[in-house]
């Protein structure tokens, strides 16, 4: 194979330009109805966004602001939750989910993941709660890949322990629940990610399954009390302009990012059908191999991640990048083994489970528009590399 074969042979991890020249008149005439506008900040565009947005997840509210990771700092000030106060969650996830809890001046509280979802582990919890010494506020699961943590385990828990729950949804907007939720008597059945808990934090970045055109998230809610406070939050906490209640933010998504995700949203469900799609081909193709490959049906697979043991990630990783097939790998290394959070005095060992992740997780190329013959091309390189 030639070198100009090989470029033309390339696999993305994600391809925000295929998306694009699929919805581009509608997107361009989107941006310029609010370019001709002049209308940026908390305008028209963003309230109706969120008003479409909180209908699509079920939610009574939704409040746009400026990042998924201002949305975790804003939820968890909403809540109440700061200095001198701890919050239970997973090593094995981004950054920004400890770092809103370090930020509001609280102390994270570590526990390991389920051995199949990878996600926060409900029984790790419960063990965490009966030894822990802490002030211990909250829960913050993250629904990570896309795929939803066991939210009624959770809830149980957090019920039990009066604590609050925080979701980390910037993966899985649009994922709904594997189980019918039937924790209260008014509960309806199905629910989609980010409305289960006491709040919801979404994430708009761009290569998200609803994706804005830079940074850009939104809390989702129930409760009128708790987005009442996040609204006023995301503004300098100002009631009226220049007065302030207390000490805010400057997080506000703006309409031209609200206007884009406007037509995003429209084919949400569309492009995480797709996925979904594509997640079952790589299934089917990869099933007879040593892989541990994700199995909840109703995940939005932001992410299509496979386990590889035996040491096996890299070498198949590379494999592929030879053949210029893009991957990735979240997460190298779990939070509680990162130099920022020695202070915390996990080590090593702590938690095996996600340590043991971060050795084998690779995350494959997906995307709504991926082809058939791509999934199987990149399958045929790994049933020739895999052991």
């Amino acid at each position: 194979m030639g070198k100009n074969d090989v470029m033309q042979s390339k696999i993305e991890f994600t391809n925000l330009k295929l998306q694009y020249q699929g919805i581009k008149d509608e997107i361009d005439a989107a941006i310029q109805r609010v370019v001709k506008s002049g209308d940026f900040i908390l305008g028209e565009e963003l309230e109706k966004f969120e008003k479409e947005l909180s209908g699509y997840c079920g939610s009574s509210y939704a409040v746009g602001v400026a990042s998924g990771t201002d949305a975790l700092i804003i939820a968890l000030t909403a809540l109440g939750i700061g200095k001198g106060d701890a919050v239970i969650t997973t090593p094995f996830t981004f950054i920004a989910t400890v770092e809103a809890i370090v930020r509001v001046g609280a102390k994270p509280i570590f526990v390991d993941i389920h051995p199949e979802s990878l996600n926060i582990d409900p029984r790790e919890i419960e063990k965490c709660l009966a030894l822990t010494k802490c002030n211990v506020k909250a829960i913050l699961p993250v629904h990570l890949y896309g795929h939803i943590a066991d939210m009624k385990k959770i809830m149980q828990i957090a019920q039990k322990h009066n604590l609050k729950v925080i979701e980390d949804a910037a993966q899985a907007v649009g994922a709904i629940h594997a189980t019918r939720y039937t924790l209260h008597a008014t509960d309806q059945g199905l629910k989609k990610d980010g409305t289960i808990g006491d709040i919801g934090c979404l994430s708009f970045f761009p290569s998200k399954n609803l994706g804005a055109y830079g940074d850009a998230g939104a809390v989702i809610t129930n409760n009128s009390e708790i987005a009442k406070k996040a609204r006023l939050l995301r503004n300098h906490s100002s009631v009226n302009k220049y007065y302030y209640l207390q000490r805010g933010f400057n997080s506000r998504l703006d309409n031209l990012q609200a206007a884009i995700l406007r037509v995003k949203l429209r084919y949400l469900d569309r492009w995480i059908g797709m996925r979904q799609t594509n997640a079952a081909y790589y299934n089917q193709l990869l099933k007879d191999l040593d892989l541990l490959l994700p199995s909840d049906k109703q995940a939005a697979f932001n992410y299509y991640t496979v386990r590889i043991g035996g040491g096996q990630r890299d070498k198949l990783q590379m494999a592929l990048k030879k053949e210029g097939i893009a991957t990735a790998v979240y997460y190298p290394l779990c939070l509680h083994l990162q130099e920022i959070y020695k202070n915390l005095d996990y080590e090593e060992g702590s938690f095996p489970i996600a340590e043991q992740a971060q050795k084998e997780v690779l995350s494959l190329p997906m995307y709504a528009e991926l082809k058939k013959e791509e999934i199987k091309r990149i399958a045929t390189i790994i049933k020739k590399t895999v052991d």
